[in-house]
Order: structure tokens, then C-alpha cells, then sequence
């Protein structure tokens, strides 16, 4: 089903990256868009979109949620697509990962999207309509070595999102993850940690993809229309869980062989 145009869609992290591409694929449908971002003043990269009303809201503060709720309540009456997009890169070996990057991570990607299911899953049951896309990552799909903090989080936004697939499908609301692999972002610019070598693996990984935020969300917005539950945005994500989950052994050989080879390098 295409997305109707004057849809109602909210964004987080709709700044930069995946959630400005998903700000101009609203656009280019003639949705209504609250693009929302951690900074005071709209992002000139929001500038004359048209449709599009930008509001400061940091995803870790409750506070904020509820100022973007009763908004779009007053302004809107209602929301039909929720973006649960910002997020925050992490990484390393697990003795180097020090607990208040834990805290950081899970505030932001885990917690986040939390609080963005939590304030409007009531909205879109008492509508009997809506669908929310929270943004995973194939990390929460398939885990490989120095990626602890940043696996386990994208892992229960996964699962986070299929438990409420079943839970709000009796209200007729709808739920989607999406798993990317890496592409060209400035994901890195967030990204914390003490283990240099894992950071610059992460970059070089990112720096060398040839897809792009604006692909992958033409991706995202693909598997919307269709309804999908697990969003597979390309080609590496969809054959790394097929290998999980139907050829085990040699997908623990992969990772396994990724990990010797890391060591080599301490």
C-alpha cells in the first residue's frame, strides 16, 4: 500500500544521515513531517522542504516526548508514521568498553525508541491506525566480534519491535525494524569508545560503501508500503541473516575467522 499523501510522520535524527533521507521521501509524497533533531534551531539542511515543521527533541528526555505527543495531538489530531530513527555508534573490545558508554549507548538507541513507542502506541490504538519503523541495524541480526554494546542494543530494539508487532495488531497498528549494514553516513562523528582499531575498522567499513542514506531509505519506505516486519535494506544484511539462520555453521566459521583475524592485529 503506498504511503497516502498527507500522511502524518514524525522523524527522530531527522537532521542528517537516514532520518534526512526519510525526510525527503515523506516530502516527495506530500506527507506532513515534524523533523526532529537534538539541535535548539532548525538544521539548514531542513530549509525549504516543503511540509516539513522542525521541533528540538532529545530522545533520552521524557520531557520532550511529551512536548512532540501533545504537538502533534493539537496540530495534527493524530500520527500515522513514526520514525524511530536517531542513533549513536559504539564499539570494541569488551575490556576497553567502559560502563558509561554502555549507559550512553542504551539511553539513546535502546531507551529512545522506547520512549518514542511509549508515547505514541496510545495515540495510534485509540486512532485504530499507524504504523511505527524503529531503525535497528543488521548488528541486531547477526552480532560480529568487538561490537558488544552496539549488537546488543540494535538487538533488542529488534526485539523490542516484534513484541510490539503482536501486541499493538490487535489495535491495527504496525510495526517495523530496519537492518541495515553499513553505508555512507557521518554515523561515525557520534561514535565513542577507547578501542581506536575497532573505530577505524567501523570507518573504513562505512567510508568504502558505495550505498548511500537516501538508497537505504528508499529501502525503508519500500518494505513500509509492503508491510514488512524486518526491513532488509541490501544485499550483504539479507545474505549474512540468511547464513544465520539456514547455514549456521558456516556463519560461526565467518565470524570466528573475523575475530582470529582481529587479534592478529593487537
Amino acid at each position: 500500500m503506498t504511503i497516502p499523501a498527507s500522511s502524518r510522520v514524525l522523524i527522530t535524527g531527522a537532521a542528517s544521515g537516514l532520518g534526512l533521507a526519510l525526510v525527503r521521501q515523506m516530502v516527495d509524497r506530500g506527507c506532513r513531517v515534524l523533523a526532529t533533531d537534538v539541535h535548539a534551531e532548525q538544521p539548514s539542511a531542513l530549509d525549504g522542504l516543503v511540509g516539513v515543521t522542525y521541533r528540538h527533541l532529545d530522545v533520552t528526555q521524557d520531557v520532550d516526548w511529551a512536548a512532540a505527543r501533545d504537538w502533534v495531538v493539537e496540530e495534527w489530531d493524530g500520527l500515522d508514521l513514526l520514525f524511530n530513527n536517531a542513533g549513536v555508534a559504539a564499539g570494541g573490545r569488551i575490556e576497553l568498553t567502559e560502563m558509561d558508554q554502555w549507559q550512553w549507548i542504551v539511553d539513546i538507541n535502546l531507551l529512545g525508541v522506547a520512549r518514542g513507542c511509549r508515547a505514541f502506541a496510545p495515540i495510534m490504538k485509540a486512532q485504530g491506525s499507524g504504523h511505527i519503523v524503529n531503525t535497528a541495524s543488521a548488528a541486531g541480526l547477526v552480532h560480529p566480534p568487538r561490537m558488544s554494546e552496539y549488537n546488543a542494543v540494535k538487538a533488542a530494539v529488534v526485539a523490542l519491535s516484534e513484541t510490539l508487532l503482536h501486541e499493538l495488531a490487535p489495535y491495527g497498528v504496525k510495526v517495523s525494524v530496519v537492518c541495515p549494514t553499513f553505508f555512507k553516513t557521518n554515523l561515525t562523528e557520534s561514535m565513542r569508545g577507547k578501542d581506536e582499531s575497532a573505530q577505524k575498522s567501523a570507518a573504513k567499513l562505512i567510508d568504502r560503501s558505495t550505498v548511500t542514506a537516501d538508497d537505504i531509505a528508499a529501502e525503508v519506505v519500500k518494505g513500509v508500503e509492503k508491510g514488512r516486519h524486518i526491513i532488509l535494506t541490501d544485499r550483504d544484511g539479507r545474505i549474512a541473516y540468511a547464513a544465520k539462520r539456514f547455514a549456521r555453521p558456516v556463519y560461526d566459521r565467518m565470524m570466528r575467522k573475523a575475530s582470529f583475524q582481529m587479534a592478529k592485529k593487537d
